[in-house]
């Protein structure tokens, strides 16, 4: 069994109907026209709410997954990731969208950090063993860098820790507002076309969100070696709620350079850290 099939137990069930994906030469499934989905009101017709009850289909770019995964590796997702991930992200498993609590998934009323793209899980390693009191949840849809934050994450014994395998913006749609303290974006895909830009993070479909999920105060980080990246972050990110705190060629005190990050480097490119603070004014709606 492959290793994304295996992966599929934790993202739905046995049962669970494959993602619809864009493109040429792909098969769309047909809805099914039963008189109980027909009732179901259009996004149109529905008041827009924090946890709408009917999300918009999505489209995912960018990869899945990428070179076979080793025996170890296949190994950690089966073992581990049942028990590290957090429940009710999924359609599936929370058809409603109802909001999940925080708390609920590290066992107390510690705060939450959420990382974006957690890549190889370097960073992701390090602040959950530099801060044991924190809980850190993880979001990466790229499952060689999921295999590889598990082996990481069993080789450190980390507890305080959980990894969602799939989109960020799922795991948003429910967490209650305000629930989470600190959060990262490092070095995230670049989209270097233009007509790409729209796929990038700091765009109001993440932004906003992301807004709408972090208490007032709450710093979000933000890595990069894209100087267009650094332009574009700069441009929305304070339309959808934030301060820009800081920016420059200096990384954190609690920074560990990752494995991207050295690529960057050997390849003579700049590193850019900025901080943002989100603010108590009222964001934009989308």
């Amino acid at each position: 069994m492959s290793p994304l099939r295996s992966l599929s137990k934790y993202l739905g069930g046995p049962g669970a109907a494959p993602p619809v994906v864009a493109g040429r030469n792909r098969t769309r499934r047909r809805l099914d026209p039963s008189p109980a989905l027909r009732q179901v009101p259009r996004m149109s017709d529905t008041p827009k709410s924090a946890f709408d009850p009917n999300p918009p289909r999505r489209n995912f770019y960018g990869r899945r997954h990428g070179k076979t995964l080793r025996h170890s590796q296949k190994g950690y997702l089966a073992e581990d990731l049942g028990d590290l991930r957090p429940h009710g992200i999924s359609v599936q498993e929370n058809p409603e969208r109802k909001p999940i609590d925080p708390a609920a998934i590290f066992g107390d009323d510690r705060r939450v950090w959420l990382e974006v793209g957690f890549g190889g899980g370097e960073h992701m390693v390090h602040m959950a063993a530099t801060h044991p009191d924190i809980g850190i949840i993880g979001c990466e849809p790229f499952i060689n860098g999921v295999a590889m934050l598990l082996g990481k994450i069993r080789a450190a014994g980390l507890g305080n820790v959980s990894v969602h395998p799939g989109d960020a913006r799922d795991l948003m749609d429910v967490l209650p507002d305000g629930g989470i303290d600190r959060a990262f974006l490092l070095y995230p895909d670049p989209w270097p076309k233009a007509r790409h830009h729209r796929r990038r993070f700091v765009t109001p479909e993440h932004l906003l969100p992301l807004a709408r999920v972090l208490r007032p105060g709450a710093q979000f980080r933000v890595a990069t070696d894209i100087p267009d990246y650094v332009r574009q972050a700069l441009e929305e990110v304070p339309l959808a709620g934030f301060d820009l705190v800081r920016q420059g060629a200096d990384p954190w005190d609690d920074w560990i350079s990752t494995r991207y990050e050295q690529k960057a480097l050997r390849e003579g490119r700049t590193p850019h850290y900025l901080t943002f603070r989100r603010h108590k004014a009222q964001v934009r709606e989308s």
